[in-house]
């Protein structure tokens, strides 16, 4: 349970640094280095929540593609919740640094989606 408190330790962090620091007006954050930042912060809670499933690689470091095979192994249906959530944080948000407030928001959502799963595959 350690590993999922870490993981929204994450996303909070991530939200807080968009409300304090992002400038959100009329829906769209006014400094992208703070939505970049959020984005990146974001995803990073999302990896060790997975790791918690997966477990370790046996060679090399972890890649996007490495996540999206062990997955796919797992659940299917998580693999493409992965992969929105790859896009919308990891690519719009922390490379982009896409302003639109539902963006955020929709990731944020995906990547509580993916925590929970792993909380309840943890308990299983």
């Amino acid at each position: 349970m350690e590993i999922i408190q870490e993981a929204n330790r994450y996303l909070d962090n991530a939200r807080q640094i968009l409300s304090e620091k992002a400038n959100k007006e009329n829906g769209l954050y006014q400094d992208r280095k703070y939505v970049k930042m959020a984005g990146h912060t974001a995803f990073s809670g999302v990896l060790p929540a997975l790791d918690g499933v997966l477990g370790t690689k046996a060679k090399g470091r972890k890649s996007v593609e490495w996540y999206k095979s062990e997955l796919t192994k797992v659940d299917k249906k998580i693999t493409s919740l992965f992969d929105a959530v790859c896009d919308t944080l990891h690519l719009s948000l922390a490379y982009d640094g896409n302003p639109s407030a539902k963006v955020a928001k929709a990731g944020f959502e995906d990547a509580e989606k993916i925590i929970k799963w792993v909380e309840q595959k943890q308990q299983a």
